[in-house]
């Protein structure tokens, strides 16, 4: 084979494992095209946490049915085998005993023959009983059943919805966060925007005084001044880069997704910012009961109570019965002694009477646990209701607010662009130029900074109103 033919046949096979490696590795640097609700629904299903939290609620549902299987009754098998390596049962007598003695014995229904070998000189006759090996096959069946059994059948029932709660809360927690993420990307990308059509116009106004200066018609001091503000901006700009960067990965994480993935986001910041629906969010009351901490509250008092009622059910008796089936098999040519009835059933009931205090105490301690839990939770309740008067007072200065630096960002963007258009003919300084330029820049962050305000002040209601936000 020729040098060219090996090299063709070994790129071929080169191109060959690679396109069977790609079709089996995972896709890396995969896009994703992602509206809000879209990503709020991707991370509802691939989000770890929330993951965990589903996981949470099976893992009660298993402890419920441990508790509930206690309360069933139990089934188990079992062989034991018995050899005495030959020993006999003896029976002894005396002289004329023996002519007394029959040759055998019967035994529930069993035949067992007796032998009785004399000792010459002695007068003494022996008779035995030959211990055959012998295996025992059993089935037994039994139920215990105690009030406390009852009760945590019920308190796994309240962990079990203590579980679902949490699981609804990290979703609800988990599609907030991805919209604050969501929204902060697109605050960002606009930031980036205003920065770079401010730091255009600022290189265009450097190369004008660059001009001036070649020409003779203005100070180099000027050109220095500008230049500095240029390289001040691009600074900025590629800080905010590093911020937005942060951001993508923070939502990479929040959506479970591979972490080489590329996330394109498809719906605008107008739609995402909905200033009439943040306002409509403090006009339409609080109903303390679709908050998800008040519910795990609730739950948690119940769970208080039905701790109080089992301690009161260490008072109560316990109730147990039981079956078992045997049959013995003896292993030999000659029948053995079986003393084992093949079914037996039996029954009892205990009662504790004393147990110096103990039980008392319990219940003591119960009661204080279930005094505690109220006033937590009617401190809870009063909190919330002063949280939600609080965040509604935030919102609505921050959409205040929001209209205001947003009429100001306007003017000061038109202030800006006639400065600039009167420096280029000669009729603004410097400083008026530098001057306006901070101003928009200001402008801007406090635009951004409202936008902001108004998102995280939204996120906390709805967080607040929990499943209200759900319904709707």
């Amino acid at each position: 084979m020729t040098t060219l033919k090996r090299l063709t046949l070994t790129a071929l096979l080169t191109v060959v494992a690679l396109s069977a490696a790609a079709q089996q590795a995972p896709e890396k640097g995969t896009k994703l095209r992602l509206s809000l609700q879209e990503a709020q629904n991707y991370a509802a299903e691939h989000n770890y946490a929330l993951q965990n939290a589903a996981l949470d609620v099976k893992k009660a549902e298993a402890t419920r049915w441990q508790t509930l299987s206690s309360m069933l009754p139990q089934v188990k098998a079992g062989f034991d085998y018995q050899n005495m390596c030959g020993y006999e049962m003896n029976i002894g007598g005396r002289g004329s005993m023996s002519s007394m003695m029959p040759d055998s014995i019967t035994i529930g229904g069993m035949t067992v023959p007796i032998s009785f070998p004399s000792s010459s000189g002695t007068g003494t006759t022996t008779g035995g009983i030959p211990m055959n090996p012998s295996g025992t096959f059993s089935i037994t069946a039994s139920v215990a059943l105690t009030g406390a059994q009852i009760v945590s059948t019920t308190l796994n029932k309240i962990a079990i919805d203590m579980a679902n709660i949490t699981n609804q809360k990290t979703e609800h927690t988990t599609r907030t966060n991805v919209k604050t993420t969501y929204t902060s990307i697109l605050i960002m990308e606009q930031t980036l925007a205003l920065l770079d059509s401010s730091l255009q116009n600022m290189q265009k106004l450097l190369e004008t005084t660059e001009a001036s200066v070649r020409a003779g018609a203005s100070e180099q001091i000027n050109a220095d001044k500008l230049n500095v503000q240029v390289a001040s901006m691009q600074n900025t700009i590629r800080s905010n880069e590093r911020t937005l960067k942060m951001l993508y990965n923070s939502m990479l994480l929040l959506l479970g997704a591979d972490v080489n993935a590329v996330i394109e986001l498809t719906t605008p910041l107008e739609e995402v910012l909905d200033v009439n629906y943040a306002a409509r969010l403090t006009m339409g009351g609080f109903n303390i009961e679709d908050n998800y901490d008040y519910q795990l509250l609730q739950q948690s008092e119940a769970l208080s109570r039905r701790q109080l009622t089992l301690a009161w059910m260490d008072f109560t008796p316990t109730l147990s019965a039981y079956y078992q089936y045997s049959d013995k098999t003896y292993f030999g040519k000659d029948a053995g002694f079986n003393m084992t009835p093949p079914n037996m059933i039996g029954a009892s009931v205990s009662l504790p009477l004393f147990q110096s205090g103990t039980r008392m105490a319990k219940i003591k301690g119960a009661k204080i646990g279930l005094m505690e839990n109220l006033n937590s939770k009617q401190q809870a309740e009063d909190a919330l209701k002063v949280q939600y008067n609080q965040l509604c007072y935030d919102l609505v200065s921050a959409i205040e607010n929001y209209n205001i630096q947003r009429n100001n960002l306007d003017v000061t963007r038109r202030v800006f662009r006639n400065v600039s258009e009167k420096y280029t003919y000669g009729h603004a300084s410097n400083l008026e130029v530098t001057n306006a330029s901070t101003d928009i820049i200001t402008a801007q962050s406090n635009y951004i900074q409202t936008v902001m305000n108004i998102v995280k002040a939204q996120v906390a209601l709805e967080n607040l109103l929990g499943q209200a936000i759900e319904q709707k």
